[in-house]
């Protein structure tokens, strides 16, 4: 009886994500529709009229309906199984001391930044203080449709090369951030998690929140003894809710883990052995002697590194998502 109550369950989960996905398709191809019936509607009067006031108004309609059309093109390529799922994100700060840890806090400012403009809510899971600024390392939950298509993307090493503002001697530093991207998987996967592979360890809450916090150890670590996988979750008001969301997360990684195993497998086979790693490089953040930023794998570059800290990445994310499609 139980297990066909969590199966039943499974199927209720993926057939309301199915039923989110056609809605949100549905309402793409509506609002496509609507921004060119809005031009078609322009053209028209300014053939009736002649009135060249409207020219202006016809070419900013004409630049929308282009800008609709490229992020329904790009939508298309997201076709990985988890691709519409919710994202869970991991930064965590390379060797450097305090100037990696503030490049850490940098980048989760601009992802936070990005999430912002794409409408996604963002929650704080698991996060670590550095010793003198920034973060060592953070975890944060990614609500919204493609969020993990998108997201997936990011995986890597990014690098800073800047004036350190903590040198009293104004040299120049190189730090080196990794970001780790997963689905949030709601229902549970075929993936079989045994009790006695599980190393779990309770410890006080670190950040700011209730009354709770730092009183009671009710944050949770869960080591993966087989993968070595470690998950961690502070953020809950209770333990057994920080243990609910570390279990999920530590599915979702174990997933994740899965699907990158089954890509390096196909690229084997079609001879394209690339690994997926901590130590792939993706992008680097140039502050000094000049400002750019540069996609290491598409060779796509930004040379105003101020917008692109303001989470204006979208154009890196596109320019991946094509490359990788072939298309």
């Amino acid at each position: 009886m139980s297990e066909n109550f969590y199966l039943d369950q499974k199927r209720v989960l993926s057939v309301g994500r199915k039923i989110k996905e056609a809605e949100h398709k549905i309402a793409l191809i509506k609002n496509l529709q609507s921004s060119f019936d809005d031009t078609q509607a322009l053209i028209e009067l300014f053939q009736e009229l002649g009135d060249s006031s409207l020219e202006k108004e016809i070419e900013e309609s004409l630049h929308d309906c282009e800008e609709k059309v490229e992020k329904a093109r790009i939508e298309t390529l997201l076709s990985g199984k988890y691709d519409s799922f919710d994202a869970i994100v991991t930064l965590h700060s390379g060797a450097g001391g305090t100037e990696a840890c503030d490049w850490t806090d940098m980048l989760w400012r601009m992802y936070k930044m990005y999430c912002d403009k794409n409408g996604w809510p963002v929650k704080v899971l698991d996060s670590l203080d550095g010793d003198g600024a920034g973060l060592k390392s953070i975890t944060f939950e990614v609500a919204g449709e493609n969020a993990y298509g998108f997201l997936k993307c990011e995986k890597g090493v990014h690098r800073l090369v800047r004036i350190s503002p903590f040198d009293a001697n104004a040299r120049r530093h190189t730090s080196f951030a990794s970001v780790e991207v997963m689905p949030k998987i709601e229902d549970k996967p075929d993936i079989e998690i045994r009790p006695e592979d599980l190393k779990i360890d309770t410890y006080r809450s670190s950040g700011a929140g209730g009354q709770h916090v730092n009183k009671t150890e009710s944050a949770i670590r869960i080591t993966h003894i087989p993968t070595g996988i470690v998950v961690a979750c502070q953020n809950e008001r209770s333990q057994l809710q920080n243990r609910e969301v570390a279990m999920q997360m530590l599915y979702s990684k174990l997933v994740e883990m899965q699907e990158a195993k089954e890509m390096e497998e196909m690229a084997a086979v079609r001879g394209e052995i690339k690994k997926i790693e901590w130590g792939s490089q993706i992008r680097s953040y140039v502050f000094c002697p000049y400002t750019l930023v540069k996609d290491h794998r598409t060779g796509y570059e930004e040379p105003n590194i101020q917008s692109v800290m303001d989470g204006n990445i979208q154009e890196f994310i596109n320019e991946y998502l094509k490359k990788t499609s072939g298309k």
